[in-house]
């Protein structure tokens, strides 16, 4: 008879809330044999295949007709032993396929799962996490470091660094750099490259390049020892169509819809899961928590979620829902299923959004009607920011409103600024290469591009190599340009981007009232379209504790710019974009200024200072008197 505890799990898999459906399904080992279970309600039968059995029909699985779970017992395999399943199908016809829950694949080419049991770790990172637990993220510095596992770095002889290699070399380095976080790009098994991790065939599995899930549970150890967290990308909406994975896994609409139309993505050339379907739910939500759990991930980023949530996103016919609107109801269920589910087991995860429209309440409560998410990539301060640098200084003083439009809405949800990998491939050029005018000119927009990332309201994201500059595209099979830090300047643009995380991480005006923006910031002139200079004040708690950036945005020198201020008194200059130290012509920063009465409609005191043409400085109140008015 059936173990009543394992029909529990198959009955709330079958209902959408086995939240820890690897438990069930997948391969299992229990004392001196080996358990697999597969989900295939609509084949005809299902062997278990293997190099233990010379891929034979030798081990026929027998069938749960109430959840079509297929279930086999055998002694025969050993640990790293490859199998696979075959199912015939509604047709008679016989299809090999990878397991949906394994948590190794053999190297590709090759598909076949790994029978593989994961001993037990010893974690060691409890004091980051417990910190993680009691702080408080949307009030705290969150400063994320984007990159692609595989192209990091290569060795000498053009292999890709593991994860191994990554604790060694990557950790040390975000951590002098002084992010908080990294983000990677989907390290799940995928059989393309080219794809950069975003088409998954095993969403269970590490990508066998990267190397073993030991291996990956250190570097995330070695991660939070060092005072770093770790965010995942992950696909939930979309998966690859390869025969051999989880496309009509049975030979009918297993995983994804019935309806071919709602089935296939042309845009992306996949499938889309089909998210009303309770088992994909407990698949997808246990897939999840999964990655927060075995490998103590801090936070999952959610690829492509408007492709999720609207039912005309993708390029092809569609149909209204029975509201006669374009959402994907089943969808937004789903993301608010998910994120509830999360939030109940992991209240501290950080749950990210890769949404484009600003239909949909993608942050905030579930009460509200909101996603639950608790960030959201910007992506119109991001077009519309690069859309400016990339312009002539010329052209930049009727076109002001690219930087300032992003202020109007900056209060509608939860935003994180993204500098992203999107944004450096496929011929729109690296960051670097965007900048207008010659090399030197370029540095220097570079520089007040970063730290105009910094001054504006919102968490923050810059894709690896952006940091030093690297005038090269990214590409996903190359390691990044390490040569350019050669350069001076190079070398200059790497040490500018590391101060200024300092000055992000300490300054608490940048990141301390973000949970309320409109509290944070205060204008100064946001319409100075004849000089192209734009000036805010970023406030924290105190009414002392506050910055003032002053951004040129024009190509000239300002040598004797009246910036109004908020109080009389000293102000001091604690950044500088045009230091000689990182590539610019500045030998030092301007002494303390004095504030001097004036008339002015908003304030009554105003300070002179040089403003770098295509630069920024930040300066901070040093001897002022909270008392005068403004």
């Amino acid at each position: 008879m059936e173990n009543e505890q394992i029909k529990k799990a198959k009955n709330s898999f079958l209902t959408g809330e086995n939240f820890y459906a690897q438990h069930l399904l997948g391969v299992h080992k229990l004392r001196s044999y080996y358990v697999f279970r597969v989900w295939a309600p609509h084949a005809m039968q299902v062997w278990l295949v293997g190099t233990f059995n010379e891929w034979s029909e030798s081990l026929p699985m027998q069938r749960d007709e109430q959840t079509g779970i297929w279930e086999v017992q055998t002694d025969l395999p050993s640990e790293g032993e490859l199998y696979k399943y075959k199912i015939q199908q509604e047709d008679g016809q016989k299809q090999y396929k990878m397991d949906p829950f394994a948590i190794r694949l053999e190297p590709r080419p090759g598909t076949a799962a790994i029978v593989y049991t994961i001993p037990e770790k010893k974690w060691k990172d409890g004091l980051y996490r417990g910190r993680s637990k009691r702080s408080n993220y949307f009030k705290r510095p969150l400063n994320i470091y984007e990159l692609h596992a595989g192209s990091w770095r290569f060795h000498w002889d053009g292999t890709p660094f593991t994860f191994k290699d990554l604790s060694k070399e990557l950790v040390p380095y975000v951590k002098t750099m002084g992010y908080t976080h990294i983000e990677l790009m989907p390290v799940m098994e995928h059989p393309l490259d080219q794809s950069w991790g975003y088409q998954l065939t095993g969403y269970f599995a590490l990508c066998n390049t990267y190397g073993t899930p030991e291996e990956f549970q250190s570097f995330v150890e070695e991660c939070h020892l060092a005072n770093i967290g770790v965010i995942i990308d992950w696909v939930p909406g979309h998966f690859c169509v390869n025969s051999d994975a989880i496309a009509y896994y049975d030979g009918t609409a297993t995983f994804e819809y019935t309806d071919r139309q709602r089935a296939e993505n042309v845009r992306w050339g996949a499938l889309n899961f089909d998210l009303s379907k309770p088992q994909v739910q407990s698949f997808l939500i246990s897939n999840a928590l999964f990655w927060l759990e075995f490998y103590h991930v801090d936070g999952i980023r959610v690829d492509a979620v408007s492709n999720m949530i609207y039912l005309d996103y993708d390029e092809k016919q569609w149909q209204p829902n029975h509201l006669g609107t374009n959402q994907n109801l089943d969808g937004i269920y789903f993301l608010q299923k998910l994120n509830a589910v999360v939030k109940l087991a992991h209240s501290n995860a950080i749950m990210i959004a890769e949404e484009s429209t600003s239909a949909t309440k993608v942050t905030g409560r579930l009460e509200d009607d909101a996603l639950g998410f608790d960030f959201k990539w910007d992506l119109g301060w991001m077009n519309d920011t690069l859309a400016f640098f990339e312009m002539d200084p010329i052209d930049r003083g009727n076109k002001l409103n690219l930087l300032t439009f992003s202020f109007m809405y900056m209060s509608d949800e939860h935003y994180l600024l993204p500098l992203s990998h999107d944004e450096v491939v496929h011929g729109k050029k690296s960051l670097m290469h965007k900048m207008w005018g010659d090399r030197y000119k370029q540095f220097a927009q570079l520089r007040t591009l970063l730290i105009y990332l910094m001054a504006h309201p919102g968490k923050k994201l810059l894709f690896m190599g952006g940091e030093w500059g690297q005038f090269l595209e990214w590409k996903f099979n190359e390691g990044l340009e390490w040569h350019d830090l050669a350069d001076p300047m190079n070398y200059a643009m790497q040490q500018y981007t590391k101060k200024l995380n300092e000055v992000y991480r300490s300054e608490t005006a940048l990141w301390e009232l973000e949970e309320t923006p409109q509290a944070s910031i205060e204008f100064i002139d946001a319409d100075n379209h004849e000089q192209v200079v734009l000036s805010f004040i970023r406030k924290g708690k105190r009414k002392k504790d506050f910055l003032i950036f002053v951004f040129n945005f024009s190509a000239v020198e300002y040598p004797t710019f009246e910036l109004p201020v908020p109080f009389a008194g000293t102000y001091e200059e604690i950044f500088n974009t045009e230091l000689a130290e990182f590539g610019g012509t500045w030998t030092q920063i301007q002494e303390d200024l004095q504030s001097q009465p004036v008339n002015n409609k908003k304030y009554q005191h105003a300070i002179n200072l040089v403003v770098p043409a295509l630069g920024a400085v930040i300066l901070k109140p040093k001897k002022i008197s909270l008392s005068t008015k403004r």
